[in-house]
């Protein structure tokens, strides 16, 4: 498995939604492991971003659909990226 960033900032639907229905979040993370990628950890932000989100993935084709599926709703807009563990980054770089 692979671990993942992801960004997201709310649409002005987005908004309208999550504060209309707050527990609309968790059900979209039911639907993201759905798609087959592991919620590790989820936070609201406060700044350019609203949610970061940590996941873990099998592979960069899950994400993408998880990324796809998500933006293409219309109330969020992602951002992701590869994460490397800190002790495999340095067991890379000593290869």
């Amino acid at each position: 498995m692979a671990l993942y960033v992801m960004l997201t900032t709310l649409t002005d639907e987005g908004r309208k939604t999550i504060k209309d229905k707050p527990d609309r979040i968790k059900e979209v993370n039911k639907e993201v492991e759905a798609m087959g990628a592991k919620l590790l950890a989820q936070y609201a932000l406060l700044g350019p971003y609203d949610f970061v989100n940590i996941l873990d993935a099998p592979n960069n084709e899950v994400i993408t659909k998880v990324a796809i599926e998500l933006g293409a709703r219309g109330t969020l807009q992602t951002m992701t990226m590869a994460a490397v563990d800190i002790d495999s980054f340095i067991a890379n770089l000593k290869k």
